[in-house]
């Protein structure tokens, strides 16, 4: 984590990061109006541009980052959108014992497609405690060819997240960021009611 956590913050300090876009990505445009306004979870926050989306929409969101640049810009961002509703955290979202449930949806625009199988059981479990039975979990990563590449491979994904968790829908795709593409997908879960 440290040198993601070290990466990632030069990322921050050297300029405009590739994901500093105004609005989510078309997928959450599509999906958040389609859901009654309730707790949200951004995990992997970033710049805070899906919590604010949501809180327009009257969700009550927590976001989470662990890159304190990230936080402290985006709450500078929500000040000047005049918006309520949002409490940002600095820290793993692997960690989360300031956070209570239940949590209607949870979203992840790219956080956690580089974790280990340690970090991806950890944030897992916290999922589980955090979200309601019935909630949605909606995730985008970047996904590996090969299990141990950098990236997401999908067949830990889909054992861990059998677990508490129901596969309602994938779409496939493929990103380009500075130059590089990689196959990703969005995946929609469901929390399994108790």
């Amino acid at each position: 984590m440290t040198d993601r956590f070290e990466r990632l913050t030069d990322l921050y300090a050297s300029g405009p990061v590739p994901w500093d876009h105004a609005d989510p990505p078309p997928e959450v445009l599509a999906f958040a109006p389609t859901l009654s306004p309730g707790r949200a979870l951004d995990l992997g926050c970033g710049l805070g541009r899906a919590a604010i989306y949501l809180a327009r929409l009257g969700w009550q969101v927590d976001g989470v980052d662990f890159v304190p640049q990230a936080i402290d810009t985006a709450r500078q961002r929500v000040q000047a959108a005049g918006v309520n509703g949002i409490t940002f955290h600095v820290g793993p979202v692997t960690s989360l014992p300031y956070l209570a449930g239940p949590y209607d949806f949870a979203l992840d625009v790219g956080c956690m497609h580089s974790f280990s199988t340690e970090e991806l059981t950890a944030y897992h479990a916290e999922l589980l405690r955090l979200l309601r039975p019935g909630g949605i979990y909606l995730l985008f990563a970047h996904l590996s060819e090969v299990e141990g590449e950098h990236w997401l491979w999908e067949p830990t994904l889909q054992h861990i997240f059998a677990d508490g968790f129901r596969l309602e829908r994938a779409e496939y795709g493929q990103t380009t960021v500075r130059g590089e593409t990689w196959r990703s997908a969005w995946f929609w879960f469901r929390r399994a009611e108790e």
